[in-house]
């Protein structure tokens, strides 16, 4: 059984509508899931650019949330903007013992932008940044594409592949 969902991609990609369909369909089924995000752990200031290194400096306290919720036994929904290996290895380590399902979570650049400027409360330019950042670029189990199917196309997609 997968433990950790883990929705990797940039920012305003959609994760975390996404996260709460998934979430939804989950409770549906039956299964006790909780949604972790970077969001969570970080104060977003739209004035200020958010640097890997800002990130990474969150990966403690994310990582004791996340071996919190694995510990009671929910499935974890972790939506992140992962832009570095070293980023990557910190949330693997947190996972380490259980069944991860990785998702890219994507869309087209001008999607991203669009967003972005919809949502107001990032830096300009954050989504195109963690776009090209991502991490990694290649190898997920799954890869969707939130700019032409919706976070309900896109949560069946991803609870199919669960089985």
């Amino acid at each position: 059984m997968t433990n950790v969902i883990l929705l990797n991609g940039p920012s305003s990609a959609g994760k975390s509508t996404l996260s709460k369909e998934l979430c939804q369909r989950l409770a549906e089924t039956g299964v006790e899931a909780e949604i972790i995000s970077i969001d969570d752990y970080m104060i977003t200031d739209p004035k200020e650019t958010i640097y890997e290194d800002d990130i990474y400096e969150i990966m403690p306290p994310m990582c004791e949330g996340m071996k919190c919720v694995l510990l009671d036994g929910k499935t974890l929904i972790v939506d992140h903007a992962i832009t570095s290996e070293r980023i990557y290895e910190a949330f693997m380590d947190a996972a380490k013992g259980y069944e991860v399902l990785t998702v890219k979570v994507t869309c087209d650049l001008e999607i991203l932008r669009r967003r972005e400027r919809e949502r107001g409360d990032r830096c300009p330019g954050s989504a195109e940044a963690s776009l090209q950042y991502l991490w990694p670029k290649e190898g997920y189990d799954l890869c969707i594409d939130s700019g032409m199917h919706s976070a309900e196309e896109n949560a069946k997609t991803i609870m199919e592949k669960l089985g």
